[in-house]
């Protein structure tokens, strides 16, 4: 039971007391690439020590018997008493896995479904500039006759950028390069994986604190890394601008605008960048997020043996 009562300790700390530090940490905005890595890192942590907290508590008493994999299996506490040459799992031992799987199912299973939905919208919007737009080999983009101006990708395998008539009519050439770089930007780091992941398991998990600051903190780092990429390139004056003008311009769903999320917050950092982390700061927050879904499994089969 005390391994039980670790692993609970341990998915409590990273679903609902990490992520107000991680949401208040300085270096997030410096870093957004690395500080969405610790996103998905205390996701996957949450899951993997929920699912054997969950398993352990199911299971009232364990037999260490290593014999095969139910034998290995036995011994990490993920099912009941394996006996030495019996590699058919009891019906106890699959009932023991039915509570563990529904914590990794759920989210799957919302992951599946949202990207369903996204790739139905984008799938639409293609169809449907098919009919309204019109390629421009000059931008490698389409251009669509509408006087809002707007900027945005349409990520996925057939992905697309799209510039109205609007935004070619306010933005200059220079500016024009640097918001058609921050989309790019979003379709090279498939970003909408990401926004995919949170999205999903926001759904799952809708009260948990780690849930909601990852939906709503995922988008903005990736706005700020997409400005980052399109700022190895382009002035800083002709990205902010370029933002302001078209910012308010409706971007359709499944698609990410050159607005985006916490534009006001991103114009801020544009205009008046600060120093990257340390080295060791960002390397560090690597490690943990790698490391932090192999912990639980590291201390339930050390435990064990």
């Amino acid at each position: 039971m005390s391994t039980a009562v670790t692993l609970t300790c341990y998915a409590l700390l990273v679903g609902a007391v990490v992520p107000y530090l991680l949401v208040r940490a300085r270096w997030a905005h410096q870093a957004p690439t690395v500080a969405v890595l610790a996103w998905l890192g205390l996701i996957v942590s949450f899951v993997v020590s929920a699912a054997l907290a969950l398993n352990h508590v199911v299971l009232a008493e364990q037999q260490h018997v290593h014999s095969g994999l139910l034998g290995l299996l036995s011994a990490c506490g993920v099912v009941a008493e394996a006996r030495a040459g019996d590699m058919t799992p009891a019906f106890s031992d699959v009932a023991a896995l039915l509570g563990p799987a529904i914590i990794v199912l759920l989210p799957l299973g919302w992951l599946l479904r949202t990207a369903r939905r996204s790739r139905r919208a984008r799938q639409r919007q293609l169809d449907m500039l098919a009919l309204v737009g019109s390629p421009a080999a000059a931008y490698d983009a389409t251009i669509v006759e509408h006087d809002a101006p707007a900027v945005y990708c349409l990520p996925g395998r057939a992905c697309r950028v799209v510039v109205t008539r609007g935004a070619l009519d306010v933005l200059s050439g220079p500016q024009l390069r640097a918001v058609l770089a921050h989309e790019r930007a979003h379709i090279e780091g498939r970003h909408h994986l990401f926004l995919l992941v949170t999205e999903a398991f926001g759904r799952a998990f809708p009260g948990l604190p780690l849930a909601r600051h990852a939906r709503q903190q995922t988008p903005l780092l990736l706005e700020m890394a997409a400005d980052d990429h399109a700022l190895r390139f382009h002035a800083r004056e002709e990205l902010a601008t370029a933002m302001c003008e078209v910012g308010p311009g409706p971007a359709p769903q499944a698609a990410m605008g050159a607005g985006g999320p916490g534009a006001l917050i991103r114009l801020r950092r544009i205009l008046t960048p600060q120093a990257r982390p340390r080295r060791a700061t960002w390397v560090g927050v690597v490690v943990a997020s790698v490391a932090a879904p192999l912990l639980p499994l590291l201390f339930t089969c050390g435990h064990a043996v």
